[in-house]
């Protein structure tokens, strides 16, 4: 195959990115979804290291070689995921789904502030099993004190999660904009509706 820098390709304007699935056809990362500018993808499968699964109705083109723009792409390798998480204030709220765990309401994350159950002015550590999602009007309520004093307790108990339950649980906050060549890919193991007549 020819090799083509990126920047040799002519561009009209922003063309938009490529769905990246792993090599078993998964999306690398479903919270944030695993997004490709379209520079990455050309110079992917320039050099080998994609197929293209769908194409967008747009063509790029060098002085050389035109090329339809690949709305999903494959890596040929299979890349492992991380098995534990990085403890982070995202992914505490990921795990918990955005909501808070005391009133048990869903919030953006910048509306969002973590809560150490155990208060670390009485011990408590700073680490998965310690911290929970919490919105400002909770946290305030329950300030450094104990759960059990206040009558209140985490609606899901803290816990260190996986990778597979964060993806899992960012395969509920999908994106503002699904191009419908990704949607096959994102939800493929959803149970399908069983159409009535076929039942």
């Amino acid at each position: 195959m020819n090799s083509i820098a990126p920047n040799q390709f002519t561009s009209t304007g922003d063309f938009p990115p490529a769905l990246v699935l792993n090599a078993d056809y998964r999306p690398l990362s479903y919270f944030p979804l695993s997004l490709w500018g379209w520079q990455d993808v050309v110079k992917a499968v320039f050099l080998e290291r994609v197929d293209i699964v769908q194409k967008y109705e747009r063509i790029i083109s060098s002085p050389s070689f035109k090329i339809e723009l690949p709305s999903v792409i494959a890596l040929k390798e299979y890349v492992h995921q991380v098995r534990n998480p990085a403890f982070t204030r995202f992914n505490v709220f990921l795990r918990d789904k955005f909501t808070c765990q005391y009133c048990n309401k869903a919030f953006s994350a910048t509306e969002l502030t973590f809560d150490h159950v155990v208060p670390r002015s009485k011990g408590g550590k700073t680490n998965w099993e310690n911290v929970v999602a919490a919105c400002t009007k909770c946290n305030f309520y329950k300030a450094n004190k104990m759960p059990n004093k206040l009558g209140i307790k985490p609606f899901k108990p803290p816990h260190r999660p996986n990778a597979f339950q964060l993806q899992e649980n960012g395969r509920k906050f999908p994106p503002n904009h699904l191009h419908h060549t990704w949607t096959d890919y994102l939800y493929w193991d959803v149970e399908l509706e069983l159409d009535e007549k076929n039942q």
